[in-house]
């Protein structure tokens, strides 16, 4: 946990009996509860139940919180986990296709996390809005495959995306392009949640406007509020009502993550005849990938753990390639009766995690949030499938979005495959500069994609630009120092070299 306020610190450091420290928790709850419906008070007429719910949810959560000391994980606990509980995807796909795929389609609602914004690559509005390929937007891709699936097998899988209060207007707005495709969407929102102060751990909001200077007092908790948001939106039991049983989960800037008929039809029909309420798809970490949550086993029951949770003592071990080999890449499979059913339990248990801000005015508050995968032991018979590394291609940064729109991979239908004229299915290592950060100086940095498709490694620092027709092979370092500049002219072929220095070249 973070350092929280001075005076409950000092409160727990002196606390000679848990008595006293229930008496601090109290205190802290009762001041919370509080703060919460004045905030409350000031919600219109129409906003007042959506409010009385997020506020609820919150409520629930900062109770928690103040329950949990320290890391949420004993160290001592984690193994690995068992061999038939990750299965290869091999193994998998070796079952074959369903007979009846439309059948099996029309059981499926595919979910995108929708929530955030472009900011971290210099866009304003919903990430999944930033053009990837060929003028598509993340949406445009997931509104491609899904209809080229409908349409190939005569089914009706819907999109359904979780907003924020972040993404949610400008979303709708662009959902109009698509009312002629043969898909149907349907949107719901994920919790706005307060900013809570380090120090004193009450609310920085005065009221419930999140616009002017309260932008910053609110949040969106983490995906792994999905459940208790689709529940509430009341659009989980719509789904079960049309007959629907799984959902297919991921990130929407995910690009790898597209339906696979072959999860899907060992979900519908598992060898064992026991029911399985959730896959993690998991892949072969790399050392590119050494913070993502990994899959333990923990108390019997599969758990996801993410470096947050790790004792400082053992973070290198969790970070080893060796000791923990897979990584979760947050395509989830996850059976909609399943979660109705333990979300009106009560019953589905995420570890917290404490994100802590410094915003732009300098105030330091934490931020409680959740991951949608930590709810993996909550669910009965839940499997990890260890997926190709293909399935998993998120786009982050400028680097990702080079490699996506370059000859390294081919468009059809909406997904993004690796070129067949690439001799090795590894993609190569990426690292353009902070020059490159934001989309729109990214993109007048090259006159057209380079050729990639011989590339290992790329590695571009300071004031660069890349004429049309430009070949990159083996490993190419690009550098140009402060106060130079590096024009790589048009149709250069670059193989294995070092570039520095000042590199001007003038049209006369």
């Amino acid at each position: 946990m973070v350092a929280v306020s001075n005076n409950y610190r000092k409160a727990m450091s002196q606390a000679g009996t848990s008595q006293f420290q229930e008496v601090i928790r109290q205190e802290l709850e009762y001041s919370m509860k509080v703060e919460l419906d004045k905030i409350l008070a000031t919600a219109p007429q129409n906003e007042l139940e959506h409010t009385k719910k997020d506020l609820e949810g919150f409520k629930k959560l900062f109770h928690r919180f103040l329950q949990e000391k320290g890391p949420s994980v004993d160290w001592g606990k984690i193994q690995r986990p068992p061999e038939d509980s990750i299965q290869p995807y091999e193994k998998i796909r070796a079952r074959g296709l369903p007979v009846n795929i439309t059948s099996v389609l029309n059981k499926l609602v595919v979910v995108k996390l929708n929530g955030g914004l472009g900011t971290s690559m210099g866009c304003k509005g919903p990430k999944s809005l930033i053009g990837v390929r060929n003028e598509n937007t993340f949406l445009d891709l997931t509104v491609q495959q899904i209809e080229h699936l409908n349409k190939t097998y005569n089914t009706d899988v819907p999109l359904v995306l979780m907003n924020s209060f972040n993404t949610d207007e400008d979303t709708k707005k662009i959902l109009q392009k698509y009312s002629h495709s043969r898909v149907k969407i349907y949107t719901f929102n994920q919790s706005r949640y307060p900013r809570i102060n380090k120090e004193s751990l009450l609310p920085i909001a005065k009221d419930v406007s999140y616009s002017g200077e309260n932008t910053e007092a609110w949040y969106p908790p983490g995906h792994g509020d999905i459940y208790s948001s689709f529940y509430n939106s009341g659009l989980l039991d719509t789904l079960i009502g049309e007959g629907k049983e799984y959902i297919f989960v991921s990130n929407i800037d995910n690009l790898g993550a597209t339906v696979d008929l072959y999860i899907l039809n060992h979900l519908m029909n598992p060898p064992n005849g026991k029911c399985c309420e959730f896959v993690m798809e998991v892949t072969n970490k790399t050392r590119a990938d050494v913070k993502g949550g990994t899959l333990t086993q923990y108390d019997n029951k599969l758990r996801l753990v993410e470096i947050a949770q790790v004792p400082k003592a053992h973070v290198d071990e969790f970070k080893s390639v060796s000791k923990f080999k897979i990584f979760n890449t947050n395509n989830l499979w996850i059976s909609l009766p399943a979660i109705k059913r333990l979300q009106e339990q009560n019953a589905i248990d995420m570890e917290i995690i404490v994100n802590p801000k410094t915003l732009d005015g300098g105030l330091n508050v934490i931020q409680l949030e959740t991951a949608v995968g930590a709810a993996v032991k909550s669910f009965e018979n839940s499997l990890g499938i260890n997926v190709p590394r293909s399935r998993f291609l998120p786009v982050k940064t400028t680097s990702d979005l080079l490699l996506v729109m370059s000859n390294l991979y081919s468009l059809n239908a909406g997904s993004l495959t690796m070129s067949e004229k690439r001799e090795f299915p590894t993609v190569p290592l990426v690292k353009l500069g902070s020059s490159f950060t934001k989309v729109q100086d990214y993109l007048t940095r090259f006159e057209s994609i380079p050729d990639m498709l011989e590339l290992d490694h790329l590695t571009v620092s300071g004031d660069v630009t890349f004429g049309k027709n430009v070949a990159l092979k083996g490993t190419v370092i690009i550098i140009a120092n402060h106060g130079d500049r590096i024009d790589i002219p048009p149709g250069a072929v670059l193989e294995n070299k070092i570039v520095s220095g000042n590199l001007r070249i003038l049209d006369h």
